[in-house]
């Protein structure tokens, strides 16, 4: 899995606006352009700009996009990433097979400077940084054009995103380490070869100023129900996200609150069978968009359908047997009126989720659980234990078009962040009102919050069932000041491999990301990341977490 090594400044040059000939003639290759030159390029071709800015919002889901080589299963964008931050975690596993791409990630071996899992997360934000900074230099400051104006707030907004998704990780939480380093700001006058890492303070303060200039200026823009674009629900979103991420709880609060404005939760029936894969699902505030032609890329393996979902068939994961599962210990702590345990087989490979399903290979169809045994020469293998089907297929069960969408934001994230911002800003009396309803209308109409745990770890506990597999487990821990718990004292209470069988202290220095071989050797003033060491089989079997005790 070693990298080729590209430079990182390369690529961001490459994303100029502009490679018509006509163009090329007034402005040599190999440099960025300035933001007069920019601007010069919109008035002659405003089209070249319109056309970054629509690839601003494709990249996130690009099949193949960082390495372009058709041969690695695991290059799909940001849903690649969310998969790994994952399976760093506590409550999402993988077999440890030959065929595992995450394995990488499972066993926490992604903080090697070399390999590729940690470049592609890396390089995908910065990569979407510097296409939003070239959408935001191509028009003047004092620009009164509505249009740009909009084009400027949805990449400054995008901007805030990219780097929400790399700030968590290569430091620990805002509340103890905001004046520790993080990452390196991309400005437009930034010299990239000698470029520090910026504090976390100072990220966030970033990332709440381009979000303060999206949320005053989307007032009243509709984007015509492509939720792959960014509207006022989003920002308010993500500030919520990241306000959530400061401990300044009330305004994380308040944020959510207005980003669930026209969304409701999915019902019990609607998420009683495998779902989470259309964008049109009315619950998905924000989603990247899978159309057929970015699905039958590379053969359609490079997409969140393939890994995801078991129901694919022409699927990566469900052909290696490598498709995620739960942990066991969450699982166990479900309730079983919840109708969310059934996004999980049990110990049986068996869900209620499963009944309305069918699965035809050639003239015999499989109907209900007696999909889950399936064996399907290079299409299908039997389903493990636990095995995740929450994630279902737009395309239908057995579909070899892998055109699953992928929720960057649902109504009921917001939700519970409201009911954490709530709680943690002295209103907890609400945030149980707020909880129970929520809870006892789509999920669960037994719920009561149980005694057994803190308020708080109740909280966390809602947003691991709910938000499972979805990118959330790795930055919820850090801030929180969480560990890694896979197992209690003896390996055998656990459903991981024995290789991923272990658990991490929260302040164990492992759990920051390192910095990708390319970026040290080109940016000389990053200091890279170090403490702690690779997770060993057995460890730490005395941790708890508040959740799975």
């Amino acid at each position: 899995m070693n990298l080729n090594k590209k430079n990182i400044l390369l690529a961001l040059s490459s994303l100029a606006v502009i490679s018509c000939s006509d163009i090329d003639n007034q402005f040599p290759l190999g440099g960025t352009l300035t933001e007069e030159q920019l601007q010069e390029t919109n008035e002659l071709l405003p089209e070249r700009v319109n056309a970054t800015f629509s690839g601003m919002f494709t990249m996130m889901g690009e099949p193949d996009g960082v390495y372009h080589s058709g041969t690695r299963a695991d290059d799909f964008g940001f849903i690649m990433a969310a998969l790994s931050l994952d399976a760093e975690g506590a409550d999402l596993g993988m077999t440890n097979n030959d065929y595992n791409w995450f394995s990488t990630a499972c066993e926490l071996s992604s903080r090697n400077a070399n390999y590729a899992n940690p470049y592609i997360r890396y390089v995908l934000p910065y990569r979407q940084i510097g296409v939003a900074n070239e959408i935001i230099k191509a028009y003047p400051e004092d620009t009164k054009d509505p249009k740009a104006i909009n084009q400027i707030a949805q990449a400054r907004a995008m901007r805030a995103f990219d780097y929400l998704s790399l700030a968590p990780y290569f430091q620990f939480g805002y509340s103890t380490s905001k004046d520790k380093l993080c990452v390196p700001l991309l400005e437009s006058d930034t010299d990239y070869t000698n470029n520090p890492r910026a504090t976390v303070e100072k990220v966030y303060e970033t990332i709440i100023a381009d979000l303060n200039y999206a949320i005053d200026n989307l007032e009243g823009y509709d984007r015509a129900g492509d939720k792959s674009r960014i509207d006022l629900n989003v920002a308010y979103g993500l500030r919520a996200r990241a306000y959530l991420n400061m401990g300044e709880y009330a305004k994380a609060a308040a944020d959510a609150k207005k980003a669930q404005e026209g969304y409701t939760p999915a019902s019990k029936e609607e998420v009683s069978k495998p779902a989470f894969c259309d964008l049109n699902e009315h619950n998905w505030i924000w989603a990247i968009d899978i159309t057929d032609a970015m699905a039958n890329i590379v053969y359609g393996y490079p997409t969140a359908s393939s890994w995801l979902s078991p129901f694919s068939g022409q699927g990566y994961a469900a052909a290696t047997q490598t498709t995620p599962f739960i942990n066991k210990l969450l699982y166990d702590k479900i309730s079983d009126t919840d109708v969310r345990k059934g996004w999980w087989l049990d110990e049986d490979c068996k869900s209620d989720n499963m009944e309305t399903l069918s699965w035809t290979d050639g003239d015999k169809t499989y109907r209900g659980n007696d999909i889950a045994p399936l064996k399907i020469k290079d299409v299908k293998e039997p389903y493990l234990p636990y095995t995740n089907i929450k994630f279902g297929m737009k395309s239908g069960v057995g579909s070899i078009l892998n055109n699953n969408d992928w929720p960057l934001m649902r109504v009921e994230e917001m939700i519970l962040i409201e009911v954490e911002g709530l709680a943690k800003s002295g209103k907890e009396g609400d945030a149980r009102t707020l909880l129970t309803d929520f809870l006892k209308t789509y999920r669960d109409p037994n719920y009561t919050i149980p005694a057994e745990r803190s308020f708080e770890d109740e909280i966390w506990f809602q947003r691991r069932v709910e938000l499972w597999g979805e990118g959330f487990f790795t930055n919820d821990a850090k801030r929180l000041g969480k560990p890694i718990v896979r197992f209690h004292d003896d390996k055998k209470n656990s459903n991981f491999p024995d290789a991923f069988i272990f658990n991490i202290k929260a302040d164990d220095g492992w759990l920051n990301l390192r910095f990708p071989q390319t970026e040290l050797d080109n940016n000389l003033a990053v200091i890279d990341n170090e403490g702690g060491a690779q997770p060993v089989s057995g460890q730490n079997p005395e941790l708890r977490d508040g959740v799975t005790d």
